[in-house]
């Protein structure tokens, strides 16, 4: 059980992170039939929302992409922000949808946001504590790690209904401004969708980790 649950959490990642590679590269290879770049994309759509003091620049890396709502900027990989692909629109336009989420006020992004202190510090102080409670055979310490990591996995949960709705907000957007054609609707579509697989097996491998720890929990407290 445990070859079968190392496997698991190895391989899931990995075969996540080789398809939205595959899939991103496939189709920045694809010209966007309207012509516009990332940039214009995203512009367009700030714009018919009345984001106006939404900026759109342009930053290094590859699927760097992202918004932050503290500055309030939509920052695209260059690949993105400068060309005109089936993948850059969708990116954008994915990114935008967080804007929107943003000044909406939407729920599971605001409980994110409160969520990334608590996040940052559980994460790496959870492990910690779930070393000491093994090696120590110590069950108090172990809860401790358990319940700090579970406020990280709660994090993991609660980014997956934020990147669905950032997705299908943009895809309605994407579709109702003409801004792709009926013909690259299924090709946008795959570029978001294995993105989101990134996502799904980071929230599925924390989740299982969480479980096997508690598991462990669970036979140290029934030794005792």
């Amino acid at each position: 059980m445990y070859i079968i649950y190392f496997l698991i959490i190895l391989i899931l990642p990995i075969y996540a992170q080789i398809k939205v590679k595959r899939t991103y590269n496939k189709f920045s290879d694809v010209a966007a039939a309207k012509g516009l770049t990332g940039a214009q994309v995203a512009r367009m759509i700030l714009d018919q929302h009345g984001l106006f003091d939404v900026r759109v620049v342009p930053t290094q890396g590859v699927l760097s992409d992202h918004y932050n709502p503290a500055t309030k900027t939509v920052a695209l990989s260059e690949a993105n922000y400068y060309n005109a692909s089936i993948a850059g629109t969708a990116v954008a336009a994915h990114e935008v949808g967080h804007a929107i989420q943003h000044k909406e006020a939407y729920s599971f992004l605001t409980l994110r946001s409160k969520l990334v202190p608590v996040a940052n510090i559980s994460s790496n102080a959870s492990w910690i504590f779930v070393m000491i409670g093994i090696f120590a055979s110590s069950t108090g310490f172990l809860l401790l790690g358990i319940l700090l990591l579970a406020a990280g996995v709660l994090f993991q949960i609660v980014t997956l209904p934020v990147e669905f709705d950032a997705s299908r907000r943009a895809m309605n957007e994407v579709v109702q401004l003409g801004i792709i054609s009926n013909n690259e609707e299924r090709s946008a579509k795959k570029v978001l969708n294995a993105a989101a697989m990134t996502y799904v097996a980071a929230a599925a491998v924390a989740v299982l980790e969480l479980l096997r720890l508690i598991l462990i929990y669970t036979n140290m407290s029934s030794d005792d």
